[in-house]
């Protein structure tokens, strides 16, 4: 059971949730805190999606495949007493190279991303969520929000647990432990394994990890046959995607099975990440 997209539909997730992006944004307050970012306000969350973020893997497909580097990339200044709607302007200018350049590129070309995937096809994924996400900061931050893409969201549930969460570096080894959480979204029929384990390696710096909590995301394929999942996580794609993401709170999220393990996942979970 995959819930992978082709590079058509996240192409077109990234042109229709950046224009809803957009268009939230353009009729909000400048100044308005960003809830789930407390830092930031509306200008600041609408530069750093097209500064940040789109102009930066914009020059990651145009360099494709050297790796960007400080000495290669030249990062955005925000103009000085930038107006809004310059802020604005900026986006639809940064907006539209990104998608262009996105439509020159067949997803298969190799091309530097910070995971296994050294791909056009990774920033296609990466990007339809990163957008997902984003347009729902700005639409918290309007204070109205609309359901995600179910097929979208679903598949944003099994990258960030996969990438995100139980993303391992080259030095480091995962030791899966006999403990199971099941991710269901019941409106798209998709579900996600994850073994909960351990982890250990030696940093490139010296530093020992010594079996670390962790987790890892099992294909269904490589799970032993007649195993039960210790715990269940169920609820719609849109509301598990937000949530895992700290977007929003347990409403609507359903938990059955082992406490223990859960709160084991969850604290897993449950922490800020880089989300680029």
């Amino acid at each position: 059971m995959t819930t992978r997209l082709t590079p058509t539909a996240y192409l077109d997730h990234i042109r229709s949730e950046s224009a809803r992006f957009r268009a939230v944004l353009a009729d909000t307050d400048p100044t308005a805190p960003v809830p789930s970012a407390p830092d930031w306000t509306a200008a600041d969350l609408l530069w750093h999606v097209a500064a940040e973020v789109q102009h930066f893997w914009t020059y990651v497909l145009e360099t494709r495949p050297a790796a960007p580097t400080e000495e290669t990339y030249a990062e955005l200044e925000r103009p000085d007493g930038a107006s809004y709607q310059e802020l604005l302007a900026h986006f639809d200018e940064l907006n539209a190279r990104f998608v262009k350049t996105l439509e020159q590129i067949a997803p298969e070309e190799p091309t530097w991303s910070w995971s296994a995937d050294q791909t056009a096809g990774f920033t296609y994924r990466r990007q339809a969520h990163e957008i997902l996400i984003h347009r729902l900061d700005a639409e918290l931050t309007a204070g109205a929000v609309t359901p995600l893409d179910p097929a979208l969201a679903a598949d944003g549930i099994d990258e960030l647990l996969d990438l995100f969460y139980g993303g391992k570096p080259d030095w480091a080894s995962f030791t899966g432990s006999d403990h199971y959480v099941r991710v269901d979204a019941v409106d798209t029929d998709t579900q996600t394994w994850v073994q909960l384990g351990l982890v250990s390696g030696t940093r490139p710096n010296g530093d020992r990890l010594e079996e670390e909590p962790d987790l890892s995301v099992i294909p269904h394929e490589e799970i032993p046959a007649g195993t039960e999942p210790d715990v269940i996580v169920e609820g719609a794609a849109g509301d598990l995607d937000a949530w895992l993401w700290r977007r929003r709170g347990d409403e609507g999220i359903h938990v059955t099975g082992d406490k223990d393990i859960y709160d084991r996942f969850r604290a897993l979970t449950n922490q800020p990440i880089n989300d680029d």
